[in-house]
């Protein structure tokens, strides 16, 4: 029998540290954030600290969800005290038998200590595998985190007892390192995420400008809108459309927002670390186009939240981009600023076309997904998995 009814282990372990430090929420985190609030009724909160796990009972679980979504700012502080009581009375092991375990947030399945937690409890963990960015481009991505990203891959395929991803790109992906390590699993789910629900219709009046969203970091690859807005200011003086970047700096930012330094290039281009749900639903209902010249990306959501709203999109030319575009962004080589400064010059100087249609993902759909893979399988434990593979 499941404690207290709730048949769901949600690990939140991402969502405490993404409110404890008040960073802006990535788009890994809107996936936890949607999770939580889905399984909210039914599941009981999951902690973890280097392999150390504890499964709050329903009602801390539900004390912990209202600080989760609660302000920031009173977050420490309502944590603070309510932690000690938590952590030392968490619901025992031997009670979580049969349990799904789903963890979104890609927190310590890399390590050993987990999977013995699982093997031990009896659970059925299932893993959202969101990318394998440090896997396929290491350039990307710190050392440790290559290492990290690489154990988390291969610890699901070895002992999950199912892996969901947003793409069949990823899922593709996924398959050819399982391949490569020699490793076979069952296939995981293909489930796409959905974004922010804005409204469209923004105001078209004013000066044109154009948008990029994503954390500031060499694979959003702001270097490249920088060259191309060098390239336009040359050409089209003050006529020149402005660009508004909104993102956090990483810690592989560097120097990346260096140029901005330049009086000649600021002028047109604005830079926001922070943007609320609402202001950024204005900025991308009223920019003339969406820019994402990625060089990898594991889905993209600011694509699928503007050609949900009717904001055209031009976006690097991927396998990614292709599959969640449907065909509606323009897409080009992230390669060829040319290219790029060309299309931009274009969009600027006329009025913004007719949206194409786009059926937009949402969250309905992807949870109705998940919940019919969820509900007949026997999901393998741990120990199945392996004997699997060593057959």
């Amino acid at each position: 029998m499941s404690p207290e009814g709730r048949a769901v282990l949600l690990d939140v372990t991402r969502l405490v540290s993404r409110s404890w430090t008040s960073r802006q929420s990535s788009g890994i985190d809107r996936v936890c954030y949607a999770y939580l609030k889905h399984f909210r009724p039914r599941a009981l909160a999951v902690v973890q600290h280097r392999g150390v796990v504890r499964v709050f009972d329903a009602r801390r679980s539900e004390r912990l969800f209202d600080l989760l979504l609660g302000p920031d700012q009173e977050f420490r502080r309502k944590l603070v005290a309510f932690a000690p009581g938590a952590l030392a009375n968490p619901v025992p092991e031997a009670r979580l038998a049969g349990m799904t375990y789903l963890n979104t947030s890609h927190t310590d399945f890399d390590l050993a200590a987990h999977h013995d937690w699982v093997a031990r409890s009896g659970v059925r963990a299932v893993y959202f595998i969101h990318d394998l960015i440090p896997v396929l481009h290491p350039e990307f991505t710190r050392p440790h985190a290559v290492k990290r990203h690489l154990g988390r891959v291969r610890e699901a395929l070895r002992h999950g007892g199912g892996i969901v991803t947003s793409s069949h790109v990823v899922a593709r992906d996924l398959a050819a390192f399982a391949k490569s390590e020699g490793l076979d699993c069952e296939t995981p789910l293909v489930a796409p995420i959905a974004g922010e629900t804005f409204e469209g219709a923004g105001d078209q009046g004013g000066e044109p400008f154009f948008l990029a969203v994503g954390t500031v970091e060499p694979r959003k690859n702001h270097r490249l809108l920088f060259d191309i807005w060098r390239r336009l200011a040359s050409r089209l003086g003050e006529a020149t459309p402005r660009l508004v970047l909104v993102g956090q700096q990483g810690p592989l930012t560097g120097d990346i927002l260096a140029p901005l330094a330049d009086p000649a290039l600021a002028a047109h281009v604005e830079w926001r670390a922070s943007c609320d749900d609402a202001e950024l639903a204005k900025l991308m209902a009223s920019a003339r186009a969406l820019l994402m010249p990625s060089l990898a990306e594991g889905f993209g959501l600011p694509l699928v939240e503007a050609l949900a709203i009717g904001t055209p999109v031009v976006a690097s030319d991927m396998p990614i981009f292709r599959e969640i575009g449907q065909g509606v962004p323009q897409l080009l080589d992230p390669a060829n600023p040319a290219a790029w400064a060309e299309a931009i010059a274009t969009m600027a100087s006329t009025p913004r076309p007719q949206a194409k249609p786009f059926n937009a993902p949402t969250w309905p759909a992807h949870f109705a997904l998940l919940e019919s893979w969820l509900a007949p399988r026997a999901l393998k434990s741990g120990a199945a998995c392996e004997s699997s593979l060593a057959a």
